[in-house]
């Protein structure tokens, strides 16, 4: 596939990511929720687009950057404990809590292909055990850094309806720990899954 049709790849998830995001802004639930969920996404895209022409990322990875995106906006719009269709699974499965939060973070697993191929590309380390170990771990240190601003979020609005909406615990006092587990779990199956076809992406950009 050429430059132009990989251009062309790229600017259809940019539309699609930009339709969606004036979607989610259209009355959302909370402009204040909105702004705290969507704040990441909006960076990402931000940042992706500034460094285009310099620094072009593979077509997987763009495509997980935009997944991602959309994610947050979709939560950003209804905030992440009211979802409509995890609503749905919680009621027909009779479950104690809306998922979306859960599924959210599990799916930024997909993440450390973004953060393998920045390593690979711009440091010394080669595939690997050591490549993989720290991939993980930097996914993981995101994971961090995003709970503990959930939790500064609430210290600083005295635990104001926004404030909750954003950390969406849903009552469980573990909530942070699980959104850890299931970001490293989806790191980890990310990896068995999508090192060899993101390699082959990474082969088709060298050429």
């Amino acid at each position: 596939m050429n430059s132009s049709k990989h251009f062309i790849i790229h600017v259809t998830f940019l539309a699609i990511v930009l339709i969606v995001f004036i979607w989610s802004v259209i009355k959302p639930s909370s402009y204040l929720d909105w702004l705290a969920e969507v704040s990441p996404g909006i960076v990402a895209i931000i940042v992706v687009v500034c460094i285009y022409n310099k620094f072009r990322f593979t077509t997987i990875s763009y495509f997980i950057i935009a997944l991602l995106s959309i994610l947050t906006f979709i939560g950003g719009h209804y905030t992440y404990s009211e979802v409509p269709l995890f609503n749905w699974i919680k009621e027909e499965f009779n479950l104690q809590r809306n998922h979306y939060d859960r599924f959210g973070h599990f799916l930024k697993g997909l993440l450390t292909i973004v953060i393998r191929e920045i390593l690979i590309r711009k440091t010394p380390l080669t595939k690997g055990a050591w490549l993989t170990g720290i991939s993980i771990s930097i996914l993981l240190a995101i994971a961090s850094l995003y709970e503990i601003i959930e939790w500064l979020s609430t210290r600083i609005s005295k635990g104001s309806k926004g404030a909750k909406d954003f950390l969406g615990m849903q009552g469980d006092r573990w909530d942070a720990q699980w959104d850890m587990f299931l970001a490293l779990l989806g790191s980890m199956i990310t990896l068995l899954l999508l090192t060899k076809l993101h390699d082959k992406f990474l082969r088709r950009l060298n050429k």
